[in-house]
């Protein structure tokens, strides 16, 4: 296994220094899954959730919690993201919504965290809009699917 870049010569916790990487246009894409009762698919796609439009408010956590990343994991650089998109894909076995969150910049490191907080709370987002209606929802599958640079 390579060196964990995280941890200094005397097994610290520790930031990377990116200061001598060279800026590079970066994107990364992650997804998640959440299971959901096919009742409960068709409430949101009826707008019928009480507390509102499902997908409007996930996709706006999502891209809420991608600007914050770095606020939230102790070691991750603050990004000026260019792009931050949040998706939705239904899918019928089993039921469940495949959120698929895009990040972009133009710098010295990826945005892969970024990504993968962005589908992630958009996940919990949907969770904490359906448990009323749904105590038997899944977050699965939270994942990277490709980061790319240029």
């Amino acid at each position: 296994m390579e060196n964990l870049t995280h941890i200094d010569a005397e097994g610290r916790a520790a930031m990377v220094d990116i200061s001598q990487k060279p800026a590079q246009w970066r994107e990364a894409v992650a997804s998640s899954r959440i299971e959901l009762q096919p009742e409960t698919i068709s409430l949101i796609q009826e707008n019928q959730i009480t507390k509102g439009d499902v997908l409007a408010t996930a996709r706006l956590a999502g891209i809420m919690a991608a600007k914050k990343t770095a606020d939230l994991i102790p070691l991750c650089h603050p990004l000026a993201l260019t792009h931050v998109a949040v998706d939705f894909e239904w899918s019928d076995e089993p039921p469940a919504l495949i959120i698929r969150g895009t990040a972009r910049t133009q710098g010295p490191t990826g945005v892969e965290m970024e990504a993968l907080t962005a589908v992630s709370l958009a996940a919990l987002t949907i969770y904490d809009m359906c448990k009323a209606v749904d105590k038997t929802m899944r977050i699965t599958e939270v994942k990277l699917d490709s980061k790319t640079k240029q």
